[in-house]
C-alpha cells in the first residue's frame, strides 16, 4: 500500500579518492561537524521526513566515532561495491521496518547543504506523481562535445539540459524492483533515476537550488562552508 510518508536514504560506502585525504569525505569536518553529520541533520530536522537509513561500508573505522542525536527513527545498513548496491541494501533494511511504500529520498551523503525549501518543493511537485522524480539544476553554460584528443565536434543545444541532483524521490517498491531489474540486466546505474528509466518508467525534474553541491575535491568543502553561512545569513 503507497503513503504519504517519508524518509531518507543515504548511501555513504564511498571512499571519495578525489579529495585526495586519509579518509572518507564525509567524515571530513566542515564547521564543527563532518560532513555526513550536517546531511544528517538536514534531512532529520526536516517535519516530513520519518527516519533515515544510512549505508556504511564495512570496512568503515570511523563511523562509530561519530555522536549523533538526530531525534527520529534511525537505521544501519551494510554498504556495497557500488552506489545501486548500497541504495539496494538500505532499501531492504528499510522494508524491515515499515509496513507499506512510503515515498524515499535518495541523498549524496556529500551534499550537506540541501535546503529545507527544496525539500518542500519536491514533495509538493511530486506528492501526486505516478512515479517520483529528481532535484537537478538547468544547465546555463555553453555545452561542448569533444572527441578524445580534446578537440571541439559541436555544442551541444543546452534547452532542456539538467545537472543532476539529489534528493531523488520514489516509492519504495518503485525503487527496489527497478533497482534489481537493472542489476539483473547488467546496467550500470549512477543515480536513481537510472535504474527507473531502465524500466521504462518516467520521472520528473524538479528544479532545486545551484548550492546544494556535491563535496567531490577540495575546494569544495571551503565552497560548502560558505553556503552554510549565507543560508544562516552569517555573511
Amino acid at each position: 500500500m503507497k503513503s504519504e510518508g517519508v524518509w531518507a536514504v543515504v548511501p555513504a560506502a564511498g571512499v571519495g579518492q578525489r579529495m585526495q585525504s586519509d579518509k572518507p569525505k564525509q567524515y571530513l569536518k566542515l564547521e564543527n561537524k563532518t560532513v555526513i553529520e550536517q546531511t544528517l541533520s538536514r534531512l532529520a530536522s526536516h517535519p516530513r521526513i520519518n527516519g533515515i537509513v544510512v549505508a556504511i561500508a564495512k570496512s568503515d573505522n570511523w563511523w562509530s566515532e561519530l555522536q549523533l542525536d538526530l531525534g527520529c527513527e534511525f537505521d544501519v545498513a551494510e554498504g556495497g561495491d557500488t552506489r545501486a548496491d548500497s541504495v539496494l541494501n538500505a532499501l531492504q533494511a528499510l522494508k524491515q521496518l515499515v509496513n507499506d511504500d512510503p515515498w524515499v529520498l535518495v541523498h549524496d551523503a556529500a551534499r550537506p547543504c540541501l535546503r529545507h525549501s527544496d525539500i518542500d518543493y519536491m514533495l509538493s511537485e511530486l506528492s501526486t506523481h505516478p512515479v517520483g522524480g529528481i532535484l537537478g539544476i538547468p544547465v546555463n553554460d555553453t555545452v561542448k562535445r569533444s572527441n578524445d584528443d580534446d578537440v571541439i565536434l559541436e555544442t551541444v543545444e543546452r534547452e532542456r539540459l539538467w545537472r543532476a541532483s539529489t534528493p531523488q524521490m520514489f516509492h519504495l517498491n518503485t525503487l527496489v524492483e527497478a533497482l534489481n531489474k537493472a542489476k539483473q540486466q547488467g546496467v550500470t546505474v549512477t543515480d536513481e533515476a537510472s535504474a527507473i528509466e531502465c524500466c521504462g518508467l518516467e520521472a520528473k525534474m524538479v528544479e532545486g537550488h545551484a548550492d546544494n553541491i556535491k563535496i567531490t575535491i577540495p575546494k569544495d568543502l571551503a565552497l560548502a562552508e560558505l553556503f552554510l553561512k549565507q543560508q544562516r545569513g552569517d555573511v
